[in-house]
């Protein structure tokens, strides 16, 4: 399967071999860093493989680096408006999920915000990311059920809830229509020490 050039895929692609290559990781270090299998790494690195979301969790804590690394690396100046010729969205079949980046990591304010849909009946189940992260989560539309700590809650739209997402969590869609929301990603000084 050949990747279309300047899309997400091409640009994730080129990411992982980037970062890898700028530690001097072979793939087995980056397989050991990121807990992503070497077969995998391998593939997503060539375009032949469209990984999860969790997977890409997974790569952007092991290089420490941001989330949005891996889709974006434009980073509009305060008071810019961020307007990309590509779209800089991300969809995971398997999860029922589709990620638009709204803003990419800014080093200055230490965040990255993201626009989150899940299709009715989806489920996005998350591993732990780095220490320091912290997620903020605002429904726009739909109902959310999150859980943290084995507990599950809800939230509505105009509700949110912030935690820290340095342990397994999920977010899923239990209802017949869509569910909209901001996912807000923080990182305290050090938990992306490679951005």
């Amino acid at each position: 399967m050949a990747i279309e050039p300047h899309t997400i895929a091409a640009h994730i692609a080129g990411t992982v071999r980037q970062l890898r290559k700028e530690r001097g990781w072979s793939l087995d270090r980056a397989a050991g860093e990121t807990g992503v299998s070497k077969a995998m790494l391998g593939q997503i690195e060539r375009g032949e493989s469209s990984p999860t979301v969790s997977t890409l969790w997974k790569i952007a804590g092991g290089f420490r680096v941001s989330f949005s690394t891996l889709f974006d690396n434009d980073k509009p100046a305060l008071g810019e408006l961020h307007r990309d010729g590509r779209e800089s969205v991300w969809g995971d079949d398997s999860a029922g999920m589709q990620a638009r980046l709204l803003f990419p990591y800014d080093p200055l304010l230490g965040f990255e915000m993201f626009m989150i849909e899940l299709a009715p009946g989806a489920i996005s189940e998350s591993s732990a990311h780095a220490s320091g992260v912290v997620e903020h989560i605002v429904i726009v539309e739909g109902e959310m059920e999150l859980r943290l700590d084995e507990r599950w809650q809800t939230l509505r739209a105009g509700e949110g809830l912030r935690f820290f997402a340095d342990r397994p969590h999920a977010m899923r869609n239990n209802t017949a229509t869509r569910l909209r929301f901001h996912d807000v990603i923080h990182y305290l000084p050090g938990a992306a020490s490679g951005i």
